[in-house]
């Protein structure tokens, strides 16, 4: 079974829940832009969950977050793991500072650490492997090969509601 399948399996223990969606980036800086771009397109596809695209400042979204109490929290980002372009994975909060490098000033382990102090929330932290994240990039084919995957999963995990 591929990594995209795992992840779905991951994922899709989600639905019907109260879930928020995460997208953190700069739109600007070609790949890093992953996790805003798929809150856009969420949000296009009215799925059901609550989507929140924090940009590169996710410290101002703390208490917003806490207020909205989600089951779930996933977080999207563009980070380098030392995997290929495009490779996407689910780190534990645990993980968050061993494992990956953030393009962000807050890490994003205390980002989770903040808001796990205050509700009870199982976090997942998506990270896409950027191919490039230079100021003035678009996103990279491997890239937006994933985030597509990633839209089209979660739009069957949180159907839009009716």
């Amino acid at each position: 079974m591929g990594t995209e399948e795992q992840l779905f399996k991951q994922l899709n223990g989600l639905c019907n829940s109260v879930t928020v969606i995460v997208g953190i980036g700069n739109i600007l800086k070609g790949d890093d832009g992953a996790g805003p771009l798929v809150c856009q397109q969420l949000q296009h596809a009215g799925v059901c969950a609550e989507l929140i695209d924090v940009g590169t400042v996710p410290e101002n979204y703390i208490q917003p977050i806490i207020k909205k109490a989600p089951q779930n929290l996933l977080i999207i980002d563009a980070v380098n793991f030392g995997a290929s372009a495009g490779t996407i994975n689910i780190f534990k909060p645990e993980q968050l500072d061993s494992l990956i490098i953030s393009t962000h000033t807050l890490s994003p382990r205390l980002f989770v650490d903040m808001i796990c102090q205050n509700i009870e929330v199982d976090v997942y932290f998506v990270g896409i492997q950027p191919a490039q994240t230079q100021l003035g990039q678009s996103i990279s084919a491997e890239v937006s090969r994933t985030i597509q995957w990633l839209i089209h999963s979660l739009a069957e995990i949180f159907p839009p509601r009716k």
